[in-house]
């Protein structure tokens, strides 16, 4: 089994086309509006996921439209962010610099990470400039005992996708964590599992676990996809193994102040990364938002 500590929509859409660009909103006035960011990069980068108004969310920029603008407002040197990690302030992200003129990182913003949280290419958190609900943070590794329970509820997924046994001999993931998103003291468990039953063969199952009222994890959310050669850019599944296309955890925040926290996502892909956002609904989590974030033609 392949771990790395803590810490996509169909493959098919995972790079959504760069021709059709939603309009980007602009800032008013040159006053910064709230604005939540995903800090990548192993905490060297941040990029925009979308301003926030009345604890909903609307992308924030996708394209080199009104950039210049975006830029001038948001990545002035100096300015600081909070950083939030287990859904709780912990510590600043003071950015450097940007370059609209780059590449690839036209929407990023370079910067120092001065914040208790070990970040990692998959390991992220998010940063923002409104206000973080106040509180100890919550993330952590799952115990063994936790990472075994879900592991059957993982198979017995793939199981119902028709995955034969045989196929689920090798299980991997990019990552499984704990969080607290209503603070009920009861961990959710996020994470991103796949299998390569042969060279030009991923399956990949992305899901958000609760507990129930006996103590038992179910999957509150799961998205199991089947990806080929031809549903991948390059044509090679095995690019999938490091990350891309598979859904990920970035962070919570509690962004309508209903005691529960929002999960945040980012599914990396050839030309740009997605964003997702999940809401809690009951005893399910539903997906409550999506923005994509154009960086260069690959």
């Amino acid at each position: 089994m392949v771990l790395v500590l803590l810490s996509a929509i169909s493959v098919s859409m995972a790079q959504k086309p760069r021709s059709t660009p939603r309009p980007t909103p602009k800032p008013s006035a040159g006053k910064p509006r709230p604005i939540v960011f995903a800090v990548i990069e192993g905490g060297k980068m941040i990029e925009p996921i979308a301003y926030i108004a009345n604890g909903k969310l609307a992308e924030a920029t996708n394209s080199a439209s009104g950039q210049n603008s975006f830029t001038s407002i948001y990545y002035k040197p100096n300015t600081n962010y909070t950083v939030v990690f287990g859904g709780a302030a912990t510590g600043k992200f003071a950015v450097t610099k940007s370059n609209t003129n780059a590449d690839c990182s036209t929407n990023l913003a370079y910067g120092t990470l001065q914040s208790k949280a070990k970040l990692n290419d998959i390991v992220m958190a998010l940063a923002t400039n409104t206000k973080v609900p106040a509180g100890p943070g919550y993330r952590r590794l799952p115990t063994a005992a936790e990472r075994t329970e879900i592991e059957k509820l993982v198979r017995a997924e793939f199981t119902k996708q028709k995955v034969p046994a045989a196929m689920q001999k090798d299980l991997h993931y990019q990552n499984l964590t704990a969080l607290d998103a209503d603070k009920d003291g009861k961990a959710e468990l996020v994470g991103s599992y796949w299998l390569a039953p042969s060279a030009k063969d991923r399956r990949l199952l992305f899901f958000i676990a609760n507990k129930d009222a006996n103590g038992k994890y179910f999957f509150g959310y799961s998205e199991y996809q089947h990806v080929t050669p031809d549903k991948v850019m390059s044509g090679d599944v095995k690019d999938l193994d490091g990350g891309i296309y598979h859904e990920l955890l970035i962070d919570t925040l509690d962004l309508d102040a209903d005691g529960t926290g929002e999960i945040f996502t980012i599914i990396q892909a050839f030309e740009g990364n997605n964003f997702h956002t999940f809401r809690r609904q009951g005893s399910k989590w539903i997906k409550s938002f999506e923005a994509y974030n154009y960086h260069c033609a690959y």
